[in-house]
């Protein structure tokens, strides 16, 4: 491919990107030790929404917000619905929660108290009512189960109790959706993570069936991971259902994506583009707490790294690395990816905007449109959205 058709060929692959944005994300958060708060921030979500138009209007790649239940719970989800379609927008995934309540403390599907397996069942199926209302297509399940020490439960036990839930819920999807099952190394539970892997999520989906894929949240990996493989692994076998972006230094720090390390994103994205995965079938969502830095800025931000990534992964010269890999040319294959890597795709990825209606210069436009002094003013009073609300 020449590298006029090769720009041609991206910038058609850009357009038709979508990024989805989580609701979460701009409301307040935190650490462990401490939740901060933002004068401005969504009471509702209806406001919620109203910030993700503004992540979309910007960036013309954002169409969908995933919801996560129960924090965005509201009486109709239709008319949330038809409210999201007047700015623009869609509903997308929705997020699960059973690792709030006092009673998850032991866990909740792999709890040991029966009582409370149904209780946590009952939620993961009442999201799958809630998608029926939504038209949402993926249900995300994260479980924080665990154990903290050894002898504290029966780990195989937990698998099969686990598998039991799944099973459950699998049953209950309809012809239009499925699961998305998420993973994650710790955290809240130390010694044992019920889903602490790729492999372990990939198990259990393998046995539901087509229904169920994986999720890797680019966060939830010990350091030194190799993502991509993982990522191209799951490819190959079918199992990729989707995307969690976020950036780590140590733990799950849910930065802004591609802050820590940009080349990682970028091999990621190249496993995607090179394994054919940068469709429909794969949901590209963010999921991130900003917890000192703007919402909505951060946010617009994080899109445009995910872009600017996925530029670059277009751009490899297939041919030329293949050659290079055929011929054992070790050096060779790696500067043809370096310089895919190394090529200044900004202005690229700002004619693509262009093009879409949207801003070549998303924080700009952002930062002029005196949307974020109107929402200070605005929001005033009532209770702002936020971890547990």
């Amino acid at each position: 491919m020449t590298g006029q058709s090769a720009v041609s060929a991206a910038k058609a692959a850009l357009k038709s990107q979508a990024i989805e944005l989580p609701s979460w994300a701009f409301g307040n958060s935190g650490t462990r030790f401490k939740v901060f708060t933002q004068p401005g921030v969504p009471r509702s979500p209806e406001e919620k929404l109203a910030d993700a138009a503004q992540v979309h209007a910007h960036t013309g790649v954002a169409p969908t917000v995933a919801l996560h239940i129960p924090w965005d719970r509201v009486d109709d989800y239709a008319t949330l619905g038809a409210y999201a379609g007047d700015l623009g927008l869609k509903l997308g995934a929705v997020n699960t929660n059973v690792f709030q309540d006092d009673d998850y403390k032991l866990g909740s599907v792999t709890n040991p108290d029966e009582a409370v397996r149904r209780k946590a069942l009952a939620h993961l199926l009442e999201c799958v009512d809630i998608m029926d209302a939504t038209g949402s297509r993926d249900l995300k399940l994260w479980f924080s189960d665990g154990t903290n020490y050894p002898g504290q439960d029966d780990i195989s036990a937990r698998q099969g109790r686990l598998a039991e839930a799944l099973s459950a819920v699998y049953e209950r999807l309809g012809d239009n959706q499925r699961m998305l099952l998420e993973y994650k190394l710790f955290e809240p539970a130390f010694y044992a993570t019920d889903v602490p892997d790729w492999g372990t999520a990939y198990a259990h989906c393998l046995r539901l069936g087509p229904k169920a894929q994986v999720v890797v949240d680019t966060g939830h990996h010990a350091p030194g991971t190799n993502i991509e493989f993982i990522v191209a692994m799951l490819l190959r076998e079918g199992k990729l259902g989707g995307f969690d972006f976020n950036s780590r230094f140590y733990a799950d720090d849910d930065l802004m994506v591609g802050a820590a390390d940009p080349f990682q994103l970028f091999r990621i994205m190249y496993e995607v583009v090179h394994g054919g995965g940068l469709t429909a079938g794969i949901a590209f969502m963010l999921d991130q707490c900003h917890n000192i830095e703007e919402k909505i800025p951060a946010i617009i931000r994080s899109v445009m790294n995910v872009q600017e990534a996925t530029a670059k992964a277009l751009l490899v010269d297939a041919d030329a690395l293949a050659a290079a890999q055929r011929a054992g040319d070790v050096l060779e294959a790696n500067a043809v990816l370096m310089d895919a890597y190394n090529t200044d795709v900004r202005p690229l990825v700002a004619e693509v905007r262009d093009e879409l209606g949207a801003d070549a210069d998303p924080v700009g436009a952002y930062r002029a449109s005196g949307y974020a002094q109107k929402i200070v003013a605005d929001r005033v009073g009532g209770t702002q959205a936020g971890w547990g609300a």
